[in-house]
């Protein structure tokens, strides 16, 4: 539970969020793209895309660097519908996340279009360890995010504050927690940019209520040999990301410092 002196900091940020971040008005047409990338998890992408694809008067953009189809880590194809090139602004971004993420913080031409996009963007999410990206492109320092809880201990890196959160909203930049948190973001930012009414009926058309067999969600509530086996199988991944966040550290600091 929260205690007295965080739940206050909480409250005050959401109130001041809630202060100026009213929804746009229906008559504004909005611009909606999600970047695609080589091994990214495919529900990062598509949950949050049932959703935000569904918002009143937008366009949903399939971004990547070229229009070739993209596999998901699980070998499902995925095709662009744009370029980065060719990309319109955007008034909401969405980065997913997957093991390709070690590829992309390393990769100037992804993180360059995230910078560009963002700067302008009305919002900014990423889904899992897409918040990865985010970092690397220099957008969470002094922000609170979240993101998969495997990589949680790795957002410290790029500046961010840590919430142990499902969805972390901080000024424009909208974070998520693993896979399936994504499409609860997607209905928050659905809410935010047509109101409640409209994110409600986009819930209502897709009967999303989950009601999982099992409570082995989250790391507090799985059994100890699965967290422990879950830990084993992203190991290896795990250690590469370390490295390379490490680098991606030392290449914002100087970017600070210069």
């Amino acid at each position: 539970m929260l205690d007295a002196t965080r739940a206050a900091a909480s409250l005050s940020l959401t109130t001041k969020e809630l202060t100026t971040m009213e929804p746009v008005t229906n008559s504004d047409h909005l611009q909606i793209g999600g970047i695609l990338f080589p091994d990214l998890d495919q529900l990062d992408f598509t949950g949050p895309f049932e959703i935000l694809s569904r918002i009143p008067n937008s366009t949903f953009h399939i971004l990547a660097k070229d229009r070739t189809p993209i596999s998901d880590v699980r070998g499902l194809i995925l095709s662009p519908t744009l370029t980065f090139s060719e990309a319109p602004p955007l008034d909401l971004l969405l980065v997913p996340g997957g093991s390709g993420v070690n590829a992309l913080m390393e990769d100037e031409t992804v993180l360059a279009f995230v910078r560009h996009q963002a700067a302008a963007a009305k919002y900014t999410m990423s889904v899992c360890t897409g918040a990865l990206v985010l970092g690397a492109a220099g957008l969470l320092k002094g922000r609170r995010a979240t993101t998969h809880w495997a990589s949680h201990h790795l957002l410290k890196h790029f500046g961010a504050i840590p919430v142990n959160e499902r969805v972390v909203l901080d000024r424009g930049v909208v974070t998520t927690a693993g896979v399936t948190a994504g499409i609860d973001g997607a209905l928050r930012m659905a809410a935010l940019l047509r109101g409640d009414q409209a994110a409600q009926e986009i819930q209502l058309f897709l009967q999303y209520a989950p009601d999982p067999p099992f409570e082995s969600g989250t790391p507090e509530t799985a059994l100890p040999d699965v967290l422990q086996a879950s830990r084993e199988t992203l190991r290896d991944v795990l250690e590469a990301r370390v490295a390379i966040v490490s680098r991606v550290e030392k290449k914002l600091a100087a970017k600070s410092a210069a």
